[in-house]
């Protein structure tokens, strides 16, 4: 029935911001098309520090970063000219394709006070036909995602399909995306319409088959499971996965299914060739240092 537990791991992003890494893992990189998953506070700083949370301009490749708020709000600036805050129960798809760059700065300091920020960024992998794509950015409003409610349950549909549900959520492969709150006590059962599945724990303690698991927990499940999942407290859940699409490459922000094209990234973001956001191109975050690891390793360092 599971086939793995994935316990987070602590990542630090800059002072005061630590995040939760869930995606990639050494044992499964990726469910589904979903190869990357970060789980951003509450985060509480001072209004002095605010701006040392912000992620600078950083590059993307291959990929589309989903960025989703359980609290506080985010400015999205990107190589497209796009400026855009998102706030909670929106959600950001931006496209990487071919190349984007873009920056995440925290400019209201009042969301950051009394830990009101929380976010989770995900990353979806590119089909082979689509990882050239040219880059493009949409916001989704919270009335254009639908929601579900049943005794003891409430979820919202972030992007594709699962339990009949659909949206307009604009996606290159089959996938499911939830954000699922049970009550004590709510029963709750895993979407059968796709082959790879995974659930993570935000808050909140469930009982799968007699096994208790807790928040900061990921789990996989194995293809034709059907668990029952139990809320012993208040929780909060994020259900992902869908169709797998072969192997992927990772470094840094670049996902790949071909070496080479990894390290044609690197080139064009060290040589100028992948565009700053016209917005927000005072400063930008330089290529790390590749320290002899090979293209395959999980190393990204940007929340998206």
């Amino acid at each position: 029935m599971l086939d793995i537990v994935i316990e987070a791991r602590k990542a630090s992003l800059a002072p005061g911001m630590d995040v939760r890494r869930i995606l990639p893992f050494r044992q499964r990189r990726m469910v589904g098309p979903f190869i990357f998953m970060d789980h951003a506070g509450p985060v509480d700083v001072q209004p002095p520090l605010v701006h040392s949370l912000d992620v600078l301009p950083h590059p993307h490749i291959g990929l589309s970063t989903v960025s989703y708020l359980f609290g506080g709000q985010v400015t999205h600036r990107d190589s497209l000219g796009v400026e855009q805050i998102i706030l909670p129960g929106e959600v950001n798809w931006m496209t990487a394709g071919s190349g984007i760059a873009h920056s995440e700065r925290f400019e209201d300091p009042a969301t950051l006070a009394g830990g009101n920020l929380e976010m989770i960024q995900t990353w979806v992998a590119l089909p082979e036909k689509d990882e050239e794509a040219a880059p493009a950015f949409d916001n989704y409003k919270p009335n254009q995602l639908p929601i579900f409610t049943d005794s003891g349950v409430w979820m919202r549909l972030i992007a594709g399909d699962a339990y009949g549900l659909k949206n307009g959520v604009k996606t290159h492969s089959p996938l499911f995306y939830l954000h699922v709150v049970l009550e004590t006590g709510a029963r709750f059962g895993l979407p059968k319409e796709h082959s790879e599945r995974g659930l993570y724990l935000a808050k909140g303690t469930l009982e799968v088959a007699g096994r208790r698991y807790t928040a900061g927990q990921m789990l996989v499940f194995t293809k034709g499971a059907d668990p029952m999942l139990l809320a012993l407290e208040p929780t909060t859940l994020m259900l992902l996965g869908g169709e797998p699409l072969g192997e992927r490459f990772i470094w840094w922000n670049f996902v790949s299914s071909r070496k080479e094209r990894i390290e044609q990234a690197k080139s064009d973001w060290q040589e100028g060739r992948i565009v700053l956001p016209p917005n927000d191109n005072l400063e930008f975050v330089p290529l790390p240092e590749d320290k002899s690891k090979p293209a395959g390793s999980p190393a990204p360092q940007a929340l998206s």
